[in-house]
């Protein structure tokens, strides 16, 4: 056979299959670890396995020396975890109960889910009270650019937050992603429930973030999905507050023996619900004493534009006997201007005989305690009274 100079010799298969081969014993294949080996201590009279990859296979390690190996490994792997992939977030809490404020202090986030293109993120951090209405107590940090580790040093504050509320609220906590060009993306979140904070304490928290998808309502759920265990605890919670919170209102009311009348003043709003594309409101408040056959009770104070956190300081008088205020309720609600159109309805709350929880109790402590001013925070929700105008 003849070869032409620079063309390859051809090799029969009978050939190729006898290259290389050579009598001994089956060495085990090195793994691509064995290569890059874990620094780890090493027991004295042991090869260690940080020696040259070429010496190095499977069976030079010894029993004794691989159970410290996946023991290490398991220290190493810790911070890749499910559970901490998402990163850990930095706050601290602390509820002051005379002024019935709760404050959030977003200090710091370490290690988050990287969401673009550049294996970066901008992230922020918002925050709700649940159960109630995401939208009217959202409150969230400034963003961050281009960062795994953003550091924010945020106060977010929640006013009007009563004993009953730390008794039942849960704080949650969400690290989001901003996006310029579609919707925002969700990293992580955590949940805080506020009965675990002490009145006057800051309480600080390193928390892992948790992929945690909120539970729909109990409205939009079907019946198989309302007989699954895990779920029945939440389900319960939340049946627990059926109406919807709008926000929060801060009233006072004193009965005066001097001017002989109830003395109701409208201090303030905070985290109303937005009703307006702008995503804010502009509210004022309404006041009536049920029973009012003649409609004269109403009181109206002035609109704030453009707020979900009005102060008003404004205060209406009404006229009346000690004995007849016992028989009525006062009933506040809260209101969106719109100017050629209707009002919105925001939220509202009834103060009265028949009332129950702090309602209730402010009542009882205005009627017993004359010539006495008492302030204190409630909760609107969305239900509209049936004899509630919108003039």
């Amino acid at each position: 056979m003849t070869v032409r100079r620079g063309d390859k010799v051809p090799i029969s298969i009978q050939e190729h299959m006898a290259i290389n081969v050579c009598p001994g014993p089956i060495r085990p294949i090195q793994q691509i670890s064995d290569y890059f080996p874990r620094y780890t201590p090493w027991p004295e009279g042991t090869p260690s396995p940080t020696g040259q990859p070429h010496k190095l296979s499977p069976l030079d390690i010894p029993h004794q020396a691989a159970e410290q190996v996946d023991g290490a490994d398991d220290l190493d792997n810790y911070d890749s975890d499910d559970g901490t992939s998402l990163g850990t977030l930095e706050f601290e809490l602390f509820y002051d109960q005379e002024k019935c404020i709760l404050q959030c202090d977003i200090l710091r986030a370490k290690g988050l889910k990287p969401m673009d293109f550049n294996g970066l993120a901008d992230p922020y951090v918002k925050i709700h009270l649940l159960p109630g209405a995401c939208k009217a107590n959202k409150l969230k940090t400034r963003i961050v650019r281009n960062t795994l580790n953003p550091t924010w040093n945020e106060n977010l504050t929640y006013c009007g937050i009563t004993s009953e509320d730390m008794a039942k609220k849960i704080l949650r906590i969400s690290v989001c992603d901003e996006d310029k060009l579609s919707h925002n993306e969700f990293i992580g979140e955590t949940r805080v429930p506020l009965r675990r904070l002490k009145p006057g304490v800051r309480k600080h928290f390193n928390l892992c973030l948790e992929r945690q998808i909120p539970l729909a309502s109990p409205s939009s759920m079907s019946a198989a999905l309302r007989g699954i265990s895990c779920y029945l605890k939440e389900l319960e919670r939340c049946q627990e507050w059926e109406l919807e919170e709008r926000g929060r209102i801060l009233l006072s009311l004193m009965y005066s023996t001097e001017s002989g009348g109830l003395v109701v003043g409208i201090l303030r709003c905070a985290h109303l619900a937005a009703m307006d594309v702008n995503g804010f409101s502009d509210p004022y408040v309404k006041t009536y004493l049920k029973p009012d056959v003649e409609k004269k009770s109403k009181h109206k104070t002035a609109v704030k534009k453009k707020t979900l956190n009005p102060e008003f300081n404004e205060e209406f008088f009404y006229k009346i006997t000690l004995h007849e205020l016992q028989k009525r309720s006062l009933e506040v609600t809260v209101w969106d201007y719109d100017l050629g159109k209707s009002n919105d309805f925001i939220g509202g709350v009834t103060l009265g005989m028949n009332s129950k929880g702090e309602c209730l109790k402010h009542w009882m402590e205005c009627l017993s305690s004359t010539n006495q001013r008492a302030e204190h925070w409630h909760t609107l929700t969305n239900e509209l009274p049936g004899s509630t105008y919108t003039d």
